[in-house]
């Protein structure tokens, strides 16, 4: 077993006597000159002032409109192509697939229910304006028979 050595190195010592020394010849306390205390004022303002910078930058609300009103778009697009809405790249009438609509659909109304209360006013009308025309459109393609929402069964 190793034997703890207390012995100090000698700039462990001297470091401490140089404490001693400067204690006693200012009169037993640490003397600390006013520039040190005057820079170290100014840069803890720094300091503060930059948390309070990033601090509102991250608070800032980021525009999100553009990327919701796409994604509104992205899913209303792919709605109407499962209504039968659009035509392939040769000009040719594509198939409606009601099942697809109905999924696109329920994405929106998804969409929908999980911004409600943080969507601006013109983001909340073009998001229910979608889903309506939309499901106006899934209505007449499907017969007058109104949409119904996905069911989840318990297990």
């Amino acid at each position: 077993m190793k034997e703890t050595s207390w012995v100090r190195s000698k700039t462990e010592m001297s470091a401490e006597q140089g404490i001693q020394i400067m204690s006693e010849e200012s009169g037993g306390g640490l003397h600390i000159d006013g520039d040190w205390k005057t820079e170290a004022a100014g840069e803890k303002k720094r300091l503060m002032e930059q948390e309070a910078t990033e601090a509102a930058s991250k608070s800032e609300r980021p525009d999100v409109s553009s990327g919701l009103m796409e994604l509104v778009n992205l899913l209303a697009m792919q709605a109407a192509v499962g209504l039968g809405g659009y035509k392939g790249p040769g000009g040719e009438q594509i198939d409606p697939n009601l099942e697809s609509a109905q999924h696109f659909l329920a994405m929106l109304e998804a969409l929908r229910e999980k911004t409600e209360g943080n969507l601006t006013d013109d983001e909340k009308r073009a998001l229910e304006g979608v889903l309506y025309e939309l499901r106006m459109q899934y209505v007449q393609m499907a017969g007058g028979a109104a949409p119904t929402a996905p069911t989840e069964t318990p297990e």
